[in-house]
């Protein structure tokens, strides 16, 4: 249910801000995916069931949400596919060790992601992106798109892990968070053991 409610509000959130800030920006080629970072940052905390769920259910919001101008269901198709595959190079414990890997699949996924909603697009009829240019949307998509992950994929998945109360997320005390609940429940055990021996250390 936690993360049902966090995803939930994090896919809104993030719709909203695409629509009513990003979309404004004119800027040229394609328009910064937040809502695409947000799949993707839940989908590595996650993991590819849950990303492939997420990110079908945050493309339908797309599809349905104005201004979209294009067939229901479009959106919702690449993001579940994107969703998927992110997911399966889910970090061990759902923590980042580096930038290297998050980069990565930015770049993957806006390039993919792109690729395959001109490919349904073209199958639907829809031939935009050919006015536009394929090439400088998938450049315009990627430069984008990293430039805003750094603001936003490390912190959706720290996000993420806090909220489900993962122990191997950082808070505010440190990265040794963790590691310290861990000595904390070995002491709290070692004085229950000299209870139960009368005193005595095990």
């Amino acid at each position: 249910m936690k993360r049902i409610l966090l995803s939930t509000g994090l896919v809104v959130a993030g719709m909203i801000l695409q629509v009513c800030v990003l979309a404004r920006l004119h800027l040229p080629g394609a328009v910064p995916d937040l809502l695409l970072l947000v799949v993707l940052g839940l989908a590595l905390t996650y993991g590819h069931v849950a990303g492939c769920l997420i990110g079908f259910g945050a493309g339908l919001l797309a599809d349905l949400a104005p201004p979209a101008d294009h067939a229901a269901g479009r959106y919702a198709l690449v993001l579940c596919v994107v969703g998927y595959i992110a997911g399966l190079v889910k970090p061990d414990g759902g923590q980042l060790r580096s930038a290297t890997r998050p980069m990565l699949v930015v770049v993957g996924a806006a390039i993919g992601s792109t690729v395959l909603y001109a490919a349904v697009g073209a199958l639907v009829g829809d031939t935009a992106a050919q006015h536009v240019g394929l090439g400088k949307l998938l450049f315009t998509a990627t430069l984008y798109d990293l430039l805003l992950a750094p603001f936003t994929v490390p912190w959706i998945m720290a996000l993420a892990r806090r909220y489900q109360g993962d122990p191997l997320g950082e808070d505010a005390s440190g990265p040794g968070f963790g590691a310290r609940i861990g000595g904390q429940r070995s002491s709290l055990l070692g004085r229950v053991g000299s209870v139960a021996k009368g005193g005595r250390r095990l």
